[in-house]
């Protein structure tokens, strides 16, 4: 995807997503880390009633132990389905996507080999099977539309590998986009992410981010540290919206992978916009008319200001969908329509 671009880094933060590597020293183990509704009464909002809502979450998420030839670590990740299909982040059983082992451990302690479906390195999401079975409990899906600033949220998952972890606090921003490490050294980006203050350690990658009625309204991926500060948990963390993660766990269910969009051209953000440095010939922008030159003042009704606008839409939007674009040439205002292509692979 040549498009895809960084948006710039706060001076101050660095994003780690959460996931314990387990690294076997002289046989000791240490963790080290790697990467890391509702309720109101007369207009306030209240704190979820934790002890609730974990006696109701924790027998749907389990803590996820993978290892493979680049080394072991553990994550968290929940039953989405009674046929026995866990979400949970790419990054948390990567190292294990070749060859490797992954397993997933239940609140009851019993323990199951797990099998990839299929993972997403773009959106920094996967899928795993284990055996049905009629223990199964399946989390309760919420809704991304529904989530407010300031409302309070139950973080659940396997912090460190202390699985069966309850954490609380309230959404504290909405529509924040975080690049995230992923595989070979590529960035995923997670869109349109729910930023907040529950505690979002290593390990929690993967688990579930609850509302008061114990719905899944995010996937818990990653976490701010301050640099040199190490890894722990400063009260910024950001989960994947439930309606685009289940958006990719179904399509990773269905077929096994997933097809992104592309424009098919380069650019670079100016003062006015973004300029096109490179079209592909054949592609998407090519076929609507952008040339090498063109600078995009709007896109997609917003005005165009950060290459992340291309790679959210990307992840967004379907192969065929179409995206209007607002562009100078010579001086002059052009438009044009862009009819997204299926992203090579």
């Amino acid at each position: 995807m040549r498009e895809a671009g960084r948006g710039r880094r706060s001076p101050y933060l660095l994003i780690l997503v959460a996931v314990v590597t387990v690294l076997i020293v002289a046989g000791a183990a240490s963790a080290v880390v790697q990467r890391s509704g509702s309720d109101e009464d007369d207009g306030a909002v209240s704190v979820c009633d934790a002890t609730q809502v974990a006696d109701e979450v924790l027998p749907s998420v389990v803590m996820i132990s993978a290892n493979g030839a680049s080394g072991a670590g553990t994550g968290s990740g929940e039953v989405i389905r009674s046929d026995g299909s866990i979400l949970t982040n790419n990054h948390v059983i990567s190292q294990a996507a070749d060859g490797g082992h992954v397993s997933v451990t239940f609140s009851d302690g019993s323990t199951e080999d797990a099998t990839i479906t299929g993972r997403d390195p773009q959106t920094d999401l996967a899928v795993l099977h284990v055996a049905p079975s009629p223990q199964l409990k399946v989390i309760a899906i919420g809704s991304s539309d529904s989530v407010r600033v300031g409302q309070p949220v139950v973080a659940v998952g396997a912090p460190l590998g202390l699985d069966g972890t309850v954490t609380s606090g309230i959404v504290s921003a909405l529509d924040r986009n975080v690049h995230v490490p992923s595989d070979a050294g590529r960035p995923a980006l997670l869109v349109a992410a729910v930023q907040t203050d529950a505690a979002i350690n290593p390990g929690n990658s993967g688990g579930a981010l609850v509302n008061c009625d114990s719905e899944l309204v995010g996937v818990p991926t990653a976490g701010a540290v301050m640099p040199g500060g190490g890894g722990g948990n400063i009260g910024l963390g950001f989960a994947i919206p439930v309606d685009s993660a289940m958006k990719i766990a179904n399509e990773l269910i269905e077929h096994g992978s997933v097809t992104h969009s592309y424009f098919g051209l380069v650019t670079a953000p100016v003062s006015d916009g973004l300029f096109v440095q490179d079209v592909d010939p054949g592609g998407p922008a090519a076929q609507a008319g952008l040339q090498p030159g063109d600078v995009i003042t709007e896109l997609d009704g917003q005005a165009a200001t950060s290459t992340v606008q291309l790679e959210s839409l990307t992840l967004t939007k379907r192969p065929a969908d179409k995206v209007q674009v607002t562009f100078t040439r010579d001086g002059q205002s052009m438009q044009a329509t862009i009819t997204l292509g299926a992203a090579p692979t």
